[in-house]
């Protein structure tokens, strides 16, 4: 295998495997079969939005390994379960491979995605880390022979769907649940200000003047969009990049050249003088939410 400074990663995701594994997660074993889940009608759909795959974390921390060469995702793009992720999946440059739904259950993802790995490790040779996203036994094979093949293979997988099997095929196994963050909580809608509306006697209406509420109809109102913050935007991008360390490591510092790396990986656009730094290490001192560490030469990072 060619020698490179960098190593180089494959990011192959069975969303259909993913989507159903993390619905069945959530409202139990069959549950996406047993609800017709595939064509998101009804109730459903409100169900697989409380079921929705994060896949920006999981391509975060496949970017954690080196650089993103290829990422490829393998579902019936048409089915309106896995509709509603296209523009996410194509905003993180995810090639979006069409796969038909022909036996009525299984879409043939295993088989497709196999061909694909074992063609690309032939013909790219500084790809040096597999990502498998899926669970399913079927990888086994395949593991193994991109193992054999001298890569490094990263299994990952949603707890309760995932073949003992295959972690043991990989070099490096994570369950989906440990690289996403908990969501946080739905904000409910506040209700329009009930004010009470004295309405006077008259001839025709002998009561007495009663105290009545209405509610009033408000305009509604504009919601104006504060501008774009760079710091503040590439701020979250230096949270995010230390966040994509392997779970459980978040309390252990980084170095400033790697940790620079990998947000480079995130976004190749960032550039730490556009935003009105001099350097790497200013920028670093900026954010309130890392820590900083000096050792001679050597800066270190760490969350808070």
């Amino acid at each position: 295998m060619a020698e490179q400074l960098d190593p180089r990663v494959a990011v192959y995701i069975d969303f259909d495997n993913i989507v159903i594994s993390q619905y069945d997660h959530v409202f139990g074993r069959s549950s996406f079969m047993k609800d017709k889940a595939r064509n998101a009608a009804g109730k459903t759909a409100e169900k697989l939005q409380q079921a929705t795959v994060d896949i920006g974390a999981v391509l975060d921390f496949a970017s954690s390994f080196g650089a993103v060469a290829i990422s490829r995702a393998y579902a019936d793009w048409a089915a309106p379960a896995n509709t509603r992720y296209q523009k996410q999946l194509i905003d993180r440059a995810v090639d979006l491979v069409q796969l038909f739904n022909t036996a009525g259950t299984k879409n043939g993802a295993d088989i497709r995605l196999a061909i694909d790995v074992v063609e690309d490790l032939f013909r790219l040779e500084d790809i040096t880390h597999v990502v498998i996203v899926a669970g399913d036994s079927d990888y086994i094979p395949l593991a193994q022979r991109a193992r054999r093949m001298g890569r490094v293979v990263v299994g990952i997988g949603v707890t309760g769907s995932t073949s003992a099997a295959f972690k043991s095929a990989c070099d490096e196994f994570s369950y989906y649940e440990d690289l996403v963050d908990t969501p946080p909580p739905t904000v409910e809608a506040e209700e329009p200000a009930v004010e009470p509306v004295v309405v006077a006697e008259t001839a025709a209406d002998p009561a007495p003047a009663v105290a009545k509420t209405r509610r009033r109809a408000s305009a509604p109102a504009t919601v104006e969009q504060s501008p774009p913050d760079p710091q503040k935007d590439a701020a979250d991008l230096l949270v995010r990049a230390l966040r994509v360390k392997r779970p459980g490591d978040l309390d252990e510092w980084v170095e400033a050249s790697a940790l620079k790396r990998q947000i480079k990986r995130l976004d190749a656009s960032f550039d730490e003088k556009r935003i009105g730094f001099k350097s790497f290490t200013d920028f670093l001192k900026s954010v309130g939410a890392v820590e900083l560490r000096q050792d001679g030469q050597i800066r270190s990072v760490r969350l808070r």
